[in-house]
């Protein structure tokens, strides 16, 4: 997700407002007739800046290692949010900064792990095991035995996309990419609770930079001076732009319109549209099998999310 990805009300995994419930009503009107098709073609297009993102900054990791890459991502899409946003830094209680200060450790954690995977596997089967996070989080809330058949279906993915023992694919990679979707779990929780702290995009933008310190060092104990290099840094911006602000604020946008369940059973597409990214810029090929395994665990996370919103709505 990479991150996936944000705040605010929040996304990134946007499911964290239908998992916390609080917004599955809220857009309920908006998502009739013609009216929903501006926000879901936001929400496409955030998905599409998101993953060719994640392909660009695959074809940066040569310049700068993989943890370069994360580190001009974080830094420079922090820079870009803190002079837009200019959050407040005064008024707010040691518990608010505890819950940003989490929020941004996570996102740090999240982005450095899914781009140590992509370094090592292809982008396509990084998302795919990325997203089983946020699928075992819904099947925890939910706490409904429909959700037995959803990790079944995920299940299934996975042990097909592995080759029945990862023997296609980088054990090491795809762990890092299991350990980036656990990552993407705990940024649903602590950004959800960062949205209700913070005003506007305020705790996006400070825990971006708390992201961005976290991972400085690792960078620059990888990449050093290669990090400042001006065509790595023009790269490192696209990357920051792509994966992170302008995702950010489409998907803010959408979401203004968009019923936050909608807005979920649209974010469990990315594995395809990652796989697609994969393809077209990386030349990564995707096999039948690896097609099929994306299938299913894109139809167990949509499923996941529909039965939360049933509970919901009894």
């Amino acid at each position: 997700m990479d991150e996936a990805r944000t705040t605010v009300v929040v996304t990134e995994p946007e499911a964290a407002a239908a998992l916390d419930g609080s917004a599955a009503d809220s857009g309920r009107d908006a998502g009739r007739g013609g009216r929903t098709l501006g926000p879901v073609a936001l929400v496409v297009a955030g998905a599409l800046s998101v993953q060719f993102g994640a392909a660009v900054a695959v074809m940066l990791m040569p310049r700068a290692g993989a943890l370069g890459v994360v580190t001009l991502r974080l830094v420079l899409a922090a820079v870009v949010l803190l002079v837009v946003c200019r959050p407040k830094l005064r008024g707010h209680s040691r518990a608010d900064w505890g819950t940003v200060v989490a929020f941004g450790a996570a996102m740090g954690a999240m982005n450095i792990l899914f781009y140590q995977a992509a370094d090592r596997i292809p982008l396509g089967a990084a998302v795919t095991f990325e997203v089983l996070g946020p699928l075992a989080l819904s099947v925890i809330v939910s706490r409904r035995m429909i959700n037995l058949v959803w990790a079944g279906l995920a299940l299934g993915g996975v042990v097909l996309l592995s080759g029945g023992g990862f023997d296609r694919l980088d054990p090491v990679g795809a762990l890092f990419a299991l350990g980036a979707g656990a990552m993407w779990a705990a940024y649903i929780v602590f950004s959800a609770r960062t949205g209700r702290r913070f005003p506007q995009a305020d705790g996006l933008a400070l825990a971006m930079a708390v992201g961005a310190l976290l991972s400085l060092p690792l960078g620059i104990a990888e990449a050093g001076s290669k990090l400042i290099v001006p065509s790595t840094l023009a790269f490192g911006l696209a990357v920051a732009l792509m994966s992170s602000v302008l995702p950010y604020t489409l998907e803010l946008l959408a979401l203004r319109r968009l019923p936050a369940p909608t807005f979920a059973v649209l974010m469990s597409l990315e594995p395809a549209i990652a796989a697609a990214a994969g393809f077209l810029v990386l030349h990564q090929g995707l096999s039948l099998i690896d097609a099929v395994a994306i299938a299913l665990v894109i139809g167990a996370s949509m499923g996941a999310v529909r039965t939360q919103v049933a509970k919901q709505s009894q």
